[in-house]
C-alpha cells in the first residue's frame, strides 16, 4: 500500500496505465449505488440515528480518534452512543462480536479495542455492520450508533455522514482505484453532511486538529510523562498504521528526534520489533500499544492521538441528531 501511495499522488505512467481498470471500477460503483437507490438492493433502517464517519481515500486519515472524540463529546451532551466497526484484521471465526477494553486485538481488531479503551461505549464489530448494530442495540440501551468507517457500506442506512480528509495528501491524483487512491469519485463529498480536514481546510471544510497527549507506560498505565520531557532527545518511534509518517511528524513538531520504525497497517508485532540494543525510550501509537502490552517493559510508552473538535461542529451534530430523533419518534 505504501509503495502504491507514491504513484497515487500525481499523474504518472503507472497511474495512467491503470485508467482502464479505474473506469471499470467506476461502472461497478455506479451500478451498485443505483441498485441501492432503486431498492433492488436492500438497505436497513435502525430504530436510532446512525452517523457514519468515513473517507473516500484509502488509508488512514484519523477516523478512529475522531470517532472517539465524537463519542465522548456526545456523551457529555446526554447521548448514549454505541459504536460499530469492521474489526479489520481480527481473526474471530464468528461475527458480530462485542469488544471490551480487555478484548484480544488479534481476534477483534486493534482499532476497536483502542476505541473501547478510549470511550467506554458499547462496541460491536463485524464485516456486516447491520448485524453488528442490531446486536449492539439488542444488548445495550443506546440512542445513537456511530460507525467507524463504512461510508461505502450502503446496506446500513445512515442519517448523517462525516467525511474525513487528509489535509496534506488530499485526494492524490483524484483518480479511482487502482489508478488513484479514491474509493469513490470526488463528487461523493458533495453528498456528506460535514467534511472535516486533518490540517489545512479547504472551501466547505472544517479544520480538525489532531494532537498528541501525554505518553502512557505500557507496562504500567498509571505512569504518565509529558512529551516535553524528551524535547531534543532521540527516541525510538514505531507505527503500524496506514500513514506512519503522520505520527513521526507529530513527534518532531513536539521537539523530539524520532528514530523511525514504520510497519504495515495492523502489523502483528513481535518482541524483536519493539526491543532495541539501547536504553532510549520507545514511543508508539495507542493502536499499536494494544498489541504490544505483553511485550513491553519500562522503556515502552504509547502516545494517544487526540482529536480536538470545533465547538461549532459538535453543536451542529447535536442539533441534527435531535431533529432526526424527533422524526424517528414522531
Amino acid at each position: 500500500m505504501r509503495q502504491l501511495d507514491t504513484y497515487w499522488q500525481d499523474l504518472n505512467p503507472v497511474a495512467l496505465s491503470l485508467l482502464p481498470l479505474a473506469g471499470l471500477f467506476f461502472l461497478l460503483l455506479k451500478l451498485r449505488r443505483g441498485l441501492y437507490r432503486r431498492g433492488w438492493l436492500n438497505s436497513v433502517r435502525l430504530p436510532v440515528p446512525v452517523l457514519v464517519v468515513g473517507n473516500i481515500r484509502v488509508g488512514g486519515s484519523g477516523k478512529s480518534p475522531l470517532v472517539a472524540a465524537l463519542a465522548l463529546a456526545l456523551k457529555a451532551r446526554g447521548w448514549r452512543p454505541g459504536i460499530i466497526a469492521r474489526g479489520y484484521g481480527g481473526r474471530a471465526r464468528q461475527w458480530p462480536q462485542a469488544v471490551h477494553a480487555g478484548s484480544d486485538p488479534g481476534l477483534l481488531g486493534d482499532e476497536p479495542v483502542m476505541l473501547a479503551q478510549l470511550t467506554g461505549c458499547p462496541l460491536w464489530v463485524g464485516p456486516d455492520r447491520v448485524a453488528a448494530a442490531q446486536a449492539l442495540l439488542a444488548e445495550n440501551d443506546c440512542d445513537l450508533i456511530l460507525s467507524d468507517d463504512g461510508l461505502q457500506h450502503y446496506r446500513l442506512r445512515r442519517d448523517l455522514e462525516i467525511a474525513l480528509i487528509d489535509g496534506q495528501r488530499r485526494h492524490g491524483n483524484g483518480l479511482l482505484l487502482p489508478a488513484g487512491p479514491l474509493r469513490e469519485p470526488l463528487s461523493r463529498l458533495d453528498q456528506v453532511d460535514w467534511r472535516l480536514t486533518k490540517g489545512r481546510a479547504g472551501p466547505g471544510e472544517m479544520a480538525l486538529e489532531l494532537g498528541l497527549g501525554d505518553a502512557v507506560g505500557l507496562s504500567d498505565p498509571q505512569r504518565r510523562r509529558p512529551l516535553g520531557q524528551w524535547v531534543g532527545q532521540s527516541v525510538h518511534a514505531l507505527a503500524g498504521i496506514a500513514h506512519p509518517e503522520s505520527f513521526f511528524g507529530l513527534l518532531r513538531r513536539q521537539g523530539l528526534r524520532p528514530i523511525t520504525h514504520p510497519f504495515a497497517d495492523h502489523h502483528a508485532f513481535k518482541a524483536a520489533d519493539i526491543r532495541f540494543d539501547d536504553d532510549k525510550p520507545v514511543l508508539m501509537t495507542h493502536k499499536d500499544a494494544v498489541k504490544c502490552q505483553g511485550l513491553a517493559d519500562q522503556r515502552h510508552w504509547y502516545v494517544p492521538l487526540q482529536a480536538r473538535l470545533p465547538a461549532a461542529f459538535i453543536h451542529q451534530v447535536d442539533l441534527a441528531l435531535q431533529t432526526i430523533t424527533g422524526k424517528i419518534n414522531g
